[in-house]
C-alpha cells in the first residue's frame, strides 16, 4: 500500500512539473497587452498600425510569449528595459504570423551590446597559415540557441523600414532556418513536396546574385546575400518584409516562394516606390549564367 502511495505521488509530481510551464505560459498570455508595450509596437514597427486588426492581435500575442519565455541579457554595460526587449521581440516574431509555432522553440537567450561588437575570428592568409582576429559584428545567430544584436542597429532597423536592412530580421531568420536541422537556406517547410520548387527559385536567384555581386550590378537584394545560401535567405527575408514591392516585381516568383512561407504579404503594409530609372546598360557584363553549379539547400 505504501509503494502504491509513493507511486502515485510521484507520478502525480511528475504530471504537475509537466503541465506547470504550460499552465504558467497561459496565465501570461491571459493578462492584458500593455499599454507601453503597444506605444513601442506602434513607434518601433512603422509598419505595424498599418496591419490588419487580427494580425496585430495575433503578434500582441506573440510578443507576451516571446517575453515570458526568452531571457534577455545586456552587454557591455548596456542596461535591458522594455523598449529594446519589446522592439526586439516585435520584430523577430513578425516573421511568424498565420503559422503555427512554438515562438522560436530553440532560442533562449538573446545578447544586446551598445553597438557593434567583435568577435574572435580565425583568418588564413595566402601561405594557408591561420592568423587569430577579431571581426566587428552587428548581429550573429548560433546554433545553440543564442543571437547577438547590436541596439544601435536595432534602432536603425526600426527607424527606417525600406531599406532593406534589418538585423533582427536577418538573424532570426538564420533561427528558423537552423530549425530544419542546419543552415543551408532551406528551413523547415512542412511538406517534402514544397522543397523542390523552393530549391529551385532560390538556386536561381542566388546564382544570379552571385553574378551580380561579381560584376558590381545593382541589385535589390543587399549583395551580402551571395556569401552563401544561408545569407541568401536572411537577405531575402530583409527584402521581403522591406522592399515587398520591389521584390515581388524584380525577383516575381522568390516573392512568392516567401509569400507562401511567411503567410503574409508586406504589400499591404507599404506604399509603393516611386519609380526607379533602369540601370544603364552595361557591355561588359556577359549575362548571369545559367547556373553555377551550386544546388541550393539539400533537398534537390
Amino acid at each position: 500500500m505504501e509503494a502504491l502511495l509513493w507511486t502515485t505521488a510521484i507520478v502525480v509530481a511528475i504530471a504537475l512539473g509537466m503541465g506547470y510551464p504550460g499552465w504558467r505560459l497561459k496565465r501570461a498570455l491571459a493578462q492584458p497587452f500593455p499599454p507601453a508595450w503597444l506605444a513601442i509596437l506602434e513607434r518601433n514597427i512603422p509598419i505595424y498600425q498599418r496591419m490588419q486588426p487580427e494580425l496585430q492581435a495575433q503578434l500582441q500575442r506573440l510578443v507576451q510569449q516571446f517575453l515570458f519565455q526568452k531571457k534577455f541579457v545586456g552587454c557591455e554595460g548596456l542596461e535591458m528595459d522594455d523598449e529594446i526587449r519589446v522592439t526586439i521581440a516585435g520584430q523577430a516574431c513578425l516573421l511568424l504570423l498565420n503559422r503555427f509555432t512554438r515562438v522560436y522553440r530553440k532560442l533562449h537567450t538573446i545578447l544586446v551590446y551598445p553597438s557593434a561588437f567583435l568577435v574572435p575570428r580565425n583568418h588564413a592568409d595566402e601561405a594557408g597559415i591561420v592568423h587569430p582576429a577579431r571581426q566587428e559584428l552587428l548581429g550573429e545567430s548560433w546554433v545553440d540557441g543564442r543571437v547577438v544584436l547590436s541596439w544601435d542597429h536595432v534602432q536603425r532597423g526600426a527607424g527606417d523600414w525600406t531599406d532593406g536592412q534589418n538585423v533582427v530580421l536577418h538573424e532570426f531568420a538564420h533561427q528558423l532556418d537552423s530549425e530544419s536541422g542546419s543552415n543551408n537556406g532551406a528551413p523547415f517547410l512542412g511538406h517534402p513536396g514544397s522543397y523542390r520548387n523552393w530549391s529551385e527559385v532560390l538556386s536561381r536567384d542566388f546564382n544570379n546574385l552571385r553574378h551580380e555581386a561579381m560584376f558590381h550590378r545593382q541589385s535589390v537584394l543587399d549583395h551580402y546575400g551571395a556569401v552563401s545560401p544561408a545569407e541568401f535567405f536572411a537577405v531575402a527575408t530583409e527584402t521581403f518584409f522591406e522592399k515587398p514591392w520591389q521584390m515581388a516585381e524584380r525577383h516575381a516568383e522568390l516573392y512568392e516562394q516567401f509569400q507562401q512561407y511567411y503567410r503574409v504579404d508586406p504589400r499591404a503594409w507599404l506604399e509603393p516606390p516611386a519609380p526607379e530609372p533602369g540601370p544603364e546598360p552595361r557591355f561588359d557584363d556577359p549575362g548571369p549564367p545559367a547556373s553555377y553549379g551550386t544546388v541550393y539547400g539539400q533537398w534537390r
